[in-house]
């Protein structure tokens, strides 16, 4: 795979087949990105995982709990 296959653009932050794969460490549900906060977000356990460098920190110890809405 070039780098040229991965579908991560700056605008989208991840790579969608990455973000397929990827689940809540503390739920086990499905998680959305936050392109505006550059996080990984858990509607279920309410919590976003940060993205650094482009790499998907997904440790409940570096999540930071959201606000349910």
């Amino acid at each position: 795979m070039t780098s040229t296959d991965a579908k991560t653009t700056p605008e989208s932050g991840i790579d969608p087949r990455l973000l397929e794969v990827l689940i809540c460490p503390a739920s086990r549900g499905p998680l959305v990105f936050n392109k505006d906060t550059n996080e990984l977000i858990s509607k279920k356990a309410n919590l976003a995982f940060p993205i650094r460098d482009g790499v998907p920190i997904m440790l409940v110890d570096e999540a930071r709990q959201i606000d349910e809405d």
